[in-house]
């Protein structure tokens, strides 16, 4: 679809209404157009370079970040035993007798024990009522005991002997004869669950993540903060990294830039991921396996984030390294007000999917699409996101779970123009009584996408 009868079509539909009142971002197309025979007043319309881009050195954008980590406040003991408590009200109400969580994300959340998951089982048993007690190898206690947050009883093994039996002791003492289920967590591996069901096989084993997602879903206040603050850091390193573009530099030397720069803001670890772009390869949603070379007024594609005491901050930004052309700018407005529809449809109550099909609906109305057809939206519009960059539940069709207080999600319901470019806008929001909230100020404008004008 050509410029103009895109403006004509999107400037005077529901689209475009839905964002006139707060972000009037249809009105770049339409004043260009209604001026295009105005050397003067279309020169004010098309910079020569986009503001906040190539404007400093690498050194130079690298000096202008500073640690923002000095007034973060980091999970404490408290709120993993409050988490303790939230799970096991939900162990009694399911009727389950305990809940396995393997070491990785569900164990790290509800008892503060970072363990990296391997061969040798290492996880918590949380009865319904009563101390959790860990399950690990001998010679790995005292490494668990420096790491962990809530002291509790470890049944260790030797490396001889059958983990999955232990599992089968605990259980006979909780269940007292029951024979309740044990509820597994999501991410364990099948040979675990293979090899616990093998040694016991009159234990009921159920899919924990109905119970794990209901309460990791719903982010506390101290969650929120810390997702905030990683989402601030990262940002800010999207503004230096714009900013120290030049024409001859690499995509791989813009990825190590931003490495040095998340640590820099205070991510001890540096970038959690990065995905940088230019020109025909930003219409890979997640990218090529070559390095690009930056030309002058290729368009740009940068994805990144960072972790803060374990939460994820996922931010993407597309721009133009010089002028725009007509066809980043009508790709570009639909992409907004796609994000900017879904954020409006997500209110309390609601199903997931009616953010995603919001996004759809205004790229639909544009002449694009429809469903993951391209030219046009080829994934689902947004992901949750905390401990895991990627997690339950999600912006799409067919999420049937309602929104609710402390959600968090991304919405990023990505144009890919095969053959030619990509534009994502990617910004998350919570959700609070009164409706979604943003962590970090989405894309001003396509000439200014950092609002630095």
């Amino acid at each position: 679809m050509d410029g103009e009868r895109f403006a004509d079509n999107f400037a005077s539909g529901p689209a475009c209404n839905l964002v006139a009142n707060k972000l009037n971002y249809c009105s770049v197309l339409t004043h260009a157009e209604s001026h295009a025979n105005d050397p003067i007043t279309n020169s004010q319309v098309r910079f020569e370079m986009t503001i906040g881009v190539g404007t400093k050195t690498r050194e130079e954008a690298f000096d202008s970040l500073s640690d923002m980590t000095a007034d973060v406040n980091f999970i404490t003991k408290p709120e993993f035993e409050s988490r303790l408590a939230r799970l096991q009200a939900k162990l009694r109400e399911s009727g389950a007798s305990a809940a396995y969580l393997h070491a990785g994300t569900n164990l790290f959340y509800f008892t503060g024990l970072k363990w990296s998951p391997s061969e040798r089982m290492v996880a918590a048993i949380v009865p319904a009522s009563g101390d959790i007690c860990y399950i690990a190898p001998q010679f790995e206690l005292d490494t668990l005991r420096d790491y962990w947050q809530i002291p509790a009883e470890i049944h260790a093994w030797e490396e001889h002997e059958s983990p999955y039996e232990v599992v089968g002791r605990l259980m006979k003492q909780i269940d007292d004869g029951e024979s309740k289920p044990l509820m597994i967590d999501e991410v364990t591996p099948y040979f675990i669950v293979n090899g616990i069901q093998a040694a016991n096989p009159d234990l009921q084993l159920q899919h924990a993540q109905p119970l794990t997602q209901a309460i990791r879903s719903r982010k506390t206040e101290s969650e929120i903060a810390l997702i905030k603050r990683a989402h601030e850091m990262t940002l800010e390193v999207h503004r230096a990294a714009a900013a120290m573009l030049k024409p001859g530099i690499s995509t791989s030397e813009v990825v190590e830039f931003i490495d040095d720069a998340h640590r820099k803001v205070g991510a001890p670890a540096g970038s959690f991921f990065c995905i940088v772009l230019f020109g025909v390869a930003t219409s890979f949603p997640h990218g090529v396996k070559d390095p690009q070379i930056l030309k002058d007024d290729d368009w740009v594609l940068i994805d990144t984030g960072c972790l803060l005491d374990g939460y994820n901050s996922d931010i993407t930004r597309s721009f133009a390294f010089g002028d725009p052309t007509d066809r980043h700018r009508e790709i570009w407005t639909i992409e907004k007000a796609a994000q900017i529809a879904a954020f409006e449809a997500a209110k309390i109550g609601q199903p997931c999917e009616v953010c995603d099909q919001a996004a759809r609906d205004v790229i639909e109305a544009a002449g694009y699409g429809p469903d993951y057809q391209l030219p046009g939206l080829p994934h689902r519009t947004g992901h949750g996101c905390g401990l895991d960059i990627h997690e339950g539940p999600n912006l799409v069709r067919g999420e049937k779970t309602p929104l609710d207080i402390g959600m968090v999600f991304s919405s990023e319901p990505m144009m890919v123009i095969p053959d030619e470019f990509g534009v994502r806008l990617e910004d998350h929001f919570y959700m609070t009584e009164s409706g979604p909230v943003w962590f970090t100020e989405p894309s001003h404008s396509i000439e200014d996408p950092f609002g630095q004008a």
